[in-house]
């Protein structure tokens, strides 16, 4: 069921990321991850992410190579 006041876009990240289980912090995916598993380029991912952060349903954590993402909602 998609979620009222997001994009089509940052719905189908939101999706991918529920469906491998991102939903935690220990075990949050980087963007390039994400990218493969919701089969959009990797700009439109980041701007879906982004969203995502804005409206509270993910979380972004600072790592040594690349960041991680997992879902707070």
């Amino acid at each position: 069921m998609p979620i009222e006041g997001i994009s089509d876009r940052a719905n189908k990240v939101y999706d991918a990321m529920k469906a491998a289980g991102a939903t935690t912090e220990e075990k949050m995916r980087d963007a390039d991850a994400i990218t493969k598993m919701a089969r959009l380029p990797k700009g439109m991912v980041l701007s879906a992410l982004q969203e995502l952060e804005a409206k509270g349903y993910a979380k972004r954590r600072a790592r040594e190579k690349a960041a991680g993402y997992y879902l707070t909602k």
